[in-house]
């Protein structure tokens, strides 16, 4: 799967319901509070919590995030399937950690749940559900956790959104996040229909929190870059929908140790990340979990209750702990932005021309004028932007037309915004082809068409196989068949010439379809349609050739097909 996901509890849920409804009023309790800039997540129901006592007593813990609360109809129970406000065993937990002096963000949904406005279409009931966790447990901070189909669930998002502009109204100092599945790549589609519900709505998410993990990318993901460029993405998309938007109203939740798709989150990433963080004033960091934060005592499958590699227990915790004292969690006031390329490649044959979007973002203080610049391109080629300038958190297309005489090879580009407090730079790659060539040759594609009668050399997980019906043509294609729980994905290993710009291109349908490749160049692009539709994704391979052609659907989603792909 390309969309990440939190784990989940293994208990299973069974229905119960909290009794009559709560009145719509503010809690006693409740003050106003500042985003907690430290809130990593903890599994109340995993039996791992005493590690959440450690971390605050031991380690300098201040905030946690209690996850997760579970819509039932109009009800809403804990994960080990308790009433919340009524919890025999939850309840004392939050309870104790509060008088250990942390401060609670109470989370709904989870990858095996969702939050009370998907499954109750009653706004007065969803408002009144929110309530009773603000009343039972004197929080000033929500968490909604939106995972898997229910992204997609535009109603929901809207009864969401109206929840939270009423609670507001009524609860001074109630801020909110939406925790979002991420690519390095930004949000989905359907991730920013979400702010744009809130838009609607006339609310504003307080902290829109990506799920920065299980990119379905390849097992050598560098995961602190990816969280990284995952941030940057969001916070361009999330001012494309309101433009007040900052690196303050931006949260990065990475899973430590090892991911489900088989990437590893290391202490390492945990440093490229808080550094990120402290230099644009992001509002939050969190990870998955306090309850994993330590190394595993026996083997196998011990995902939900330790991070899989070695390490000191709460050694995650102790990384990101000092985010809460550092100068992040709201940014400083002099103007800033960032600038960033999408793609940062691509190819060119000698006569023809390649774009790229240039895309800027605000990270401190307010909008300003950038001026776009290019240097380094070679003889023959001639580099324009439209426009020339933008207003930070807006973007440009850049346009390289290449003249018939440019010698075949792969030039770096560097694309400059300046503003009037500093610059920030990018390097596009350019890689020009021969007229009627390929740049390169060099390793194909077998039963690209699946009409071999068998998978090979394709390998393949759980389900997957080849079916009659639909096909894009011939006589087969290929069914990908995700899981409750995992991913669906066929991938086929090539070797191509290193150093060289390459097209892959498939027929695909299905929710969340993806094509890429990994290994030694990283590129994808997705589709959800219900209908035959042509993806294709450029790339340039590095010094090995070495790739993997992927396709793969989500979990909890239905079955994707692929046919005819080609790699040129």
């Amino acid at each position: 799967m390309h969309l990440a996901r939190l784990a989940a509890s293994a208990c299973a849920l069974a229905l119960a319901a909290t009794g009559a409804a709560v009145a719509l009023a503010p809690a006693s309790s409740a003050a106003a509070s500042s985003v907690y800039s430290v809130a990593p997540y903890v599994d109340m129901s995993n039996g791992q919590e005493g590690l959440l006592d450690t971390a605050i007593t031991g380690h300098g813990l201040k905030a946690y995030t209690a996850a997760f609360v579970l819509g039932e109809g109009c009800n809403q129970i804990w994960g080990d399937t308790l009433p919340i406000g009524n919890d025999s065993y939850t309840d004392p937990e939050i309870a104790r950690a509060k008088s250990e002096g942390a401060s609670v963000i109470i989370s709904s949904g989870g990858a095996s749940g969702e939050p009370l406005a998907w499954t109750c279409s009653t706004q007065s009931s969803i408002d009144a559900g929110y309530q009773a966790i603000i009343n039972d447990y004197g929080v000033t901070q929500l968490d909604f956790d939106v995972e898997g189909a229910a992204v997609a669930d535009t109603a929901a998002a809207a009864r969401q959104m109206q929840a939270m502009k009423d609670l507001k109204a009524s609860n001074p100092g109630l801020q909110f996040s939406m925790t979002l599945p991420v690519l390095t790549s930004g949000l989905t589609n359907d991730g920013v229909n979400i702010l744009k519900a809130a838009k609607n709505a006339g609310t504003k998410i307080d902290v829109v929190n990506v799920m920065a993990m299980d990119y379905y990318a390849g097992t050598g993901t560098e995961m602190g870059q990816g969280a990284v460029d995952a941030a940057k993405a969001t916070l361009a998309q999330m001012q494309s929908v309101d433009s007040g938007y900052t690196y303050a109203n931006l949260g990065i939740t990475p899973m430590i140790g090892k991911n489900d798709d088989g990437s590893t989150f290391t202490l390492a990433d945990a440093r490229t990340v808080e550094n990120f963080a402290a230099q644009n004033g992001v509002g939050r960091l969190a990870f998955w979990a306090v309850t994993r934060d330590q190394p595993c005592s026996g083997s196998a499958n011990s995902l939900p209750t330790c991070s899989e590699i070695s390490q000191n227990s709460l050694a995650f915790t102790d990384a990101f702990v000092p985010y809460e004292g550092s100068s992040g969690g709201g940014g400083g006031t002099s103007n800033d932005f960032s600038l960033s390329l999408s793609p940062g490649s691509a190819s060119a044959t000698q006569g023809g021309s390649a774009t790229t979007t240039v895309s800027t973002a605000v990270t401190s203080g307010s909008a300003e004028s950038v001026s776009l610049s290019a240097s380094g391109a070679p003889s023959g080629v001639a580099v324009s932007f439209s426009p020339n300038s933008v207003t930070s958190g807006g973007t440009s297309t850049l346009t390289a037309t290449v003249g018939s005489s440019v010698a075949a090879g792969s030039y770096p580009i560097t694309v400059t915004g300046k503003a009037s407090t500093g610059s920030h730079s990018a390097t596009y790659t350019l890689t020009v082809t021969t007229a009627g060539g390929g740049g390169g040759g060099g390793g194909s594609l077998t039963n690209a068409g699946f009409e071999s009668g068998s998978l090979g050399p394709w390998t393949c997980t759980g389900g997957s196989t080849l079916v009659s019906s639909p096909v894009h043509s011939g006589s087969h294609s290929l069914q990908v068949a995700p899981s409750a729980s995992s991913t669906g994905e066929c991938d086929q290993s090539v070797t191509l010439s290193p150093n060289h710009s390459y097209t892959l291109t498939g027929w695909v349908q299905g929710p969340y379809a993806y094509i890429g490749v990994s290994g030694d160049a990283t590129a994808s692009t997705w589709s959800n349609s219900s209908s035959w539709n042509q993806q294709s994704v450029t790339f340039t391979t590095g010094s090995s050739g070495n790739v993997t052609v992927y396709v793969h659907g989500w979990y909890g989603q239905s079955d994707v097909y692929a046919d005819d792909f080609t790699l040129s």
